[in-house]
């Protein structure tokens, strides 16, 4: 099964977008998690319904927002673009913001039913012995969370993967930039004679989808395994 110059370029754009994704919101994630798992503040619940918005809103909508924040005339776009030249609009850039935040909360679920699971006297001991916070943390608590950090992080990745309606309204599918491999196939779908690129694409999208899923199960048994002999 060959590929087109241009099929191939989706799936790598696919992956490039993916990947930045999840570098960028996978320390966001890790502090969101935290402060929702072990901090009790006014407005919390509303915080973790902000969190998981994305979830549960019609991707279109997500799109829409980014686009009216961080288009160039975005309330937070055109101070990045003035100030920074960081342009998301019709940019790959942009691509990668609407993964993320899609991904986000699959993300921050997992690291924060990992924290949850931690038991507390073991961070208390270190407490007592004189760590401070950030050394608890650094030396007890995210050692035993990193199964739940690299669950999340595969997920976010599949998730990323699959985007299609918050990236095509955000930036749109222009073929090299933006035109990922759920955008590529929606193009094939609107074309004559499209179906067999279509079928040939969603294969390998499902196969890169259960790549992911299986790493992430084998990484966490192993990160597990690890922690427990240790």
């Amino acid at each position: 099964m060959e590929l087109t110059p241009e099929e191939l370029t989706a799936m790598r754009l696919s992956l490039k977008v993916a990947a930045t994704a999840v570098a960028f919101s996978l320390p966001f994630g890790v502090a969101v998690a935290w402060l929702l798992s072990r901090r009790d503040f006014w407005g919390k619940t509303l915080l973790n319904g902000i969190v998981h918005l994305p979830l549960i809103m019609p991707p279109v909508v997500t799109g829409y927002l980014l686009l009216l924040t961080f288009g160039r005339r975005g309330t937070v776009g055109a101070f990045l673009d003035q100030w920074f030249g960081l342009v998301f609009s019709f940019r790959w850039t942009g691509a990668a913001l609407a993964a993320a935040v899609m991904g986000f909360p699959l993300l921050v679920r997992s690291i924060r039913l990992s924290l949850d699971a931690v038991d507390r006297r073991l961070e208390a001991a270190a407490s007592t012995l004189g760590a401070s916070p950030f050394s608890v943390f650094v030396t007890v608590t995210l050692p035993l969370i990193l199964p739940g950090i690299a669950a999340g992080a595969v997920l976010a990745f599949a998730k990323a993967m699959g985007e299609f309606g918050a990236t095509i309204t955000f930036v749109s599918n222009i073929p090299g930039e933006t035109q990922t491999l759920a955008s590529a196939i929606y193009t094939y779908t609107q074309v004559p004679g499209g179906d067999y690129a279509a079928m040939r694409l969603t294969l390998i999208s499902i196969g890169l989808s259960l790549a992911a899923l299986v790493a992430s199960e084998v990484v966490s048994r192993r990160l597990a395994l690890r922690l427990g002999a240790a």
